[in-house]
């Protein structure tokens, strides 16, 4: 598929996705919102997917939120539905696409992350920031409230008090600051971050596809099921990831004393 507002390129098992409007410092229109999502069902054939996404925003910054400029059914100044037809039909969906993708999907936040930029880091399985990227809602400043998914997923990061005073103060939580709060995995030096993300993301996508697969839904499980549902989930997933080609490599490697070789069945 050809894109406008991302770039997509893959690189063995990784796939890049890099949002690219580097002059409105990769403010998200509606479009930009679906082809981040149309990205993740374009991961490739079943027999060569890409087993990790990387995504990172082109220039200065990674998104500094909703493009309030843009025009056209379902923005977020159209004139059918507005802002509330923009989240349900475009961002909402985006969001939901990176929580519930089947592979690992890392996020190098490079200066501003804010309000559905914000959403967009947070919904990663791993955040890595640079020291002078910030993460920002700044809805109450202008009378609006927080959304994109950015409600649930601060309280369940950082604890409902620190979510109210990044909502309701509208503060911006810089690298260091946000990597104490567990906003993100790691803050590193803004000239490292990008080899530090994509070592990790190539990590994970040179490991064991349908354990981590089965890891990430039984973490979301995990957020508001009971323990007993997550046993059950648990004995269900190793009984599938056991089965899987990748566990009987990784038990021969361990038998053997040596350096497994998944290749993502």
């Amino acid at each position: 598929m050809t894109y406008q507002t991302i770039k997509v390129e893959r690189d063995g098992p990784l796939m890049i996705l890099t949002l690219n409007k580097p002059d409105r410092l990769n403010a998200m229109a509606p479009q930009m919102a679906d082809e981040i999502g149309q990205a993740f069902y374009d991961l490739g054939p079943e027999d060569d997917r890409a087993r990790a996404v990387l995504i990172t925003g082109e220039g200065k910054g990674f998104c500094s939120g909703a493009d309030l400029s843009a025009r056209g059914d379902g923005s977020a100044l159209g004139s059918k539905g507005g802002s509330h037809e923009a989240l349900t039909m475009h961002y909402n969906p985006a969001i939901s696409q990176l929580i519930r993708a089947e592979v690992p999907v890392i996020c190098a936040v490079n200066g501003p992350a804010a309000g559905v930029g914000c959403s967009l880091a947070l919904a990663a399985d791993f955040t890595i920031v640079g020291k002078s990227a910030y993460f920002l809602q700044a809805f109450v400043n202008i009378g609006l409230v927080p959304d994109g998914g950015s409600t649930w997923l601060l309280t369940r990061a950082i604890g409902r008090v620190r979510a109210t005073r990044m909502m309701m103060l509208g503060e911006k939580i810089g690298g260091e600051q946000a990597a104490e709060w567990g906003l993100a995995y790691k803050c590193v030096e803004d000239a490292d971050l990008m080899t530090e993300a994509r070592a990790l993301a190539e990590k994970l996508a040179n490991g064991p596809t349908v354990a981590i697969k089965t890891m990430k839904r039984n973490i979301a499980l995990a957020a508001d099921g009971s323990l007993e549902q997550v046993f059950l989930a648990e004995a269900e997933g190793q009984r599938l990831a056991g089965a899987s080609q990748d566990a009987m490599e990784g038990g021969m490697a361990f038998l053997e004393k040596r350096k497994a070789e998944f290749k993502g069945q």
